[in-house]
């Protein structure tokens, strides 16, 4: 069968299927199979594809049809235009989280400073900020090691030589370290919310997605340790749900935090809030 007529059947079934962009789904697993770019797909839409490779990519359709994220498919995705390794282990990266990294390299005036980001996950955040201030030093912290072994592998695959990564729950393992910046995408989901049970989200790790007291529990221990952690004048800045702003903001003023603020996704919600620890304490 041609690429073309491939695509267009490949396309529709994921149509069916619920796919919010089937197209791009489709163009997406078959050049992974064929070790192509979606330019190549255009540019010879008219060639035949190999047998091996048909079974291969019908097999990938089909999984992606009953709702297994690409990301998991490819085990790949890309971020702030790094391709990152991915797993079943860690949260797919998310262009809102693309937020928090402009949030955090505006907030990085020096010319060189320590960056610490919590629950890492495949290193996005760390990997992103650190790839846009070389004379920065990121850590990157998680509590599965899975996580930490995936997040170091993408920091040499890249070449990014100032992310660094170990295991620790939260703070625990960080003694009295202190940094410029801490940044977090830590679980904010309310365990009943019916978007769990949808997309991409039921095949991720629900302990990277769900926290306690209507998903404010890990933001508000976040917010409360922070500080201990925080260089005088260093902020803190932290993703949360689209209807969480006004609560983090409140947390932060509460635990003394100053100019906080929250900033808005592609989407216009506010997705980041952020907030500096006091110089003079």
């Amino acid at each position: 069968m041609r690429l073309d007529a491939l695509l267009a059947r490949a396309a529709e079934r994921l149509a069916r299927s619920g796919s919010a962009s089937p197209r791009l789904d489709a163009e997406v697993l078959l050049g992974h199979v064929l070790g192509v770019d979606r330019t190549w797909l255009y540019t010879w839409g008219d060639r035949t594809v190999p047998t091996y490779s048909w079974a291969r990519f019908e097999a990938l359709v089909a999984a992606r049809a009953a709702g297994h994220p690409v990301a998991y498919l490819t085990g790949e995705r890309e971020f702030w235009g790094l391709a990152l390794a991915t797993s079943r282990h860690t949260l797919i990266p998310r262009p809102d989280t693309e937020t928090l990294v402009e949030v955090l390299l505006e907030l990085a005036h020096e010319a060189a400073g320590r960056l610490l980001d919590l629950g890492s996950g495949t290193g996005a955040i760390a990997l992103a900020f650190a790839s846009e201030r070389p004379g920065w030093e990121a850590l990157g912290i998680d509590r599965v090691a899975e996580a930490v072994t995936l997040a170091e592998s993408n920091a040499r695959r890249l070449g990014i030589a100032n992310a660094s990564f170990s295991l620790s729950d939260w703070f625990a393992a960080l003694a009295d370290e202190r940094f410029t910046l801490i940044a977090a995408n830590p679980p904010y989901i309310d365990a009943q919310d019916p978007h769990l049970a949808m997309g991409d989200v039921r095949f991720e790790p629900s302990s990277a997605l769900v926290a306690a007291e209507a998903g404010m529990a890990d933001l508000r221990h976040l917010v409360e340790g922070s500080m201990a952690h925080l260089l005088p004048g260093g902020w803190l800045a932290l993703e949360h749900g689209h209807d969480q702003a006004a609560a983090v903001r409140s947390l932060l003023e509460d635990s003394g935090y100053t100019s906080v603020a929250s900033r808005r996704d592609l989407g216009g919600r506010e997705r980041v809030t952020f907030g500096q620890c006091p110089r003079q304490r």
